[in-house]
């Protein structure tokens, strides 16, 4: 579903990512983990184009992403879900749900409105749809971001560190959500410094140190018998023994 071929990433003088090559099969979970300033970060948003690789090339769906055609191909295939939530503050949310689908999907008011229940419901949110994002908890919101992600009707949900806004006592929840999404077909590629997590949802993860992939392997491999020194050290410092 997803390919990135020898991608490199500037900012500036800075060279960000170095030469990534990575693919994401369909319906596979995929965790990025890594210090940060990694890349981690810039390699998913690279994956929608939300970064623009300065070289390489990004495949989605066996078509590559091009400057020209990145809205189109992003739009039918990926949602994204990102640290800030990003929900509209001066909106209900049941109208930050129904709003893509609407004006981008061009689904009607009721078909809307019907995908906005079901995955309300999805989220354990069900009674939060007549209420303005500002009045909901931080967890709260950023399960209603899952939602709206889940309205879209992609094949693949990109999240971008999505508990690291999130006070500690509700960073379960939306983890919650996201095992429970798990168990769907959705492709799902997670940046994220939740360990546990990792371990019982990945079918695979990533390792990303100074812009470079430096090791991958199911979540076994990764925890029990990891082989490169940078991830041995990573991992001994952020899990607790």
């Amino acid at each position: 579903m997803i390919k990135l071929e020898n991608v490199n990433k500037y900012f500036g003088d800075l060279h960000v990512l170095k030469d990534v090559n990575l693919e994401v099969a369909e319906g596979e979970k995929l965790v990025i983990i890594g210090p940060s300033g990694s890349g981690k970060s810039t390699t998913v948003r690279c994956m929608n184009f939300l970064e623009t690789p300065t070289s390489g090339h990004v495949y989605i769906d066996g078509q590559e992403i091009t400057t020209r055609n990145k809205t189109k191909i992003v739009r039918e295939n990926m949602s994204m879900v990102f640290q800030q939530f990003n929900l509209y503050p001066h909106m209900s949310v049941l109208k930050n749900l129904t709003l893509a689908p609407m004006k981008l999907h061009h689904k009607s008011k009721e078909e809307a409105e019907q995908l906005a229940y079901h995955y309300l419901e999805v989220v354990g949110l069900s009674d939060k749809a007549h209420v303005y994002p500002t009045t909901l908890s931080g967890g709260q919101q950023q399960r209603i971001a899952i939602a709206r992600a889940l309205c879209a009707q992609t094949k693949i949900i990109l999240f971008d560190e999505p508990t690291s806004a999130l006070d500690p006592e509700t960073i379960q929840e939306v983890l919650d959500v996201m095992i429970k999404l798990a168990h769907e077909k959705i492709t799902m590629v997670v940046v994220t410094h939740e360990m546990g997590f990792a371990r019982e949802v990945a079918d695979r993860v990533v390792f990303m140190a100074d812009g470079q992939i430096l090791e991958e392997g199911t979540p076994d491999h990764f925890f029990e018998n990891p082989q490169n020194e940078r991830l041995k050290q990573f991992l001994g410092k952020i899990i607790r023994k």
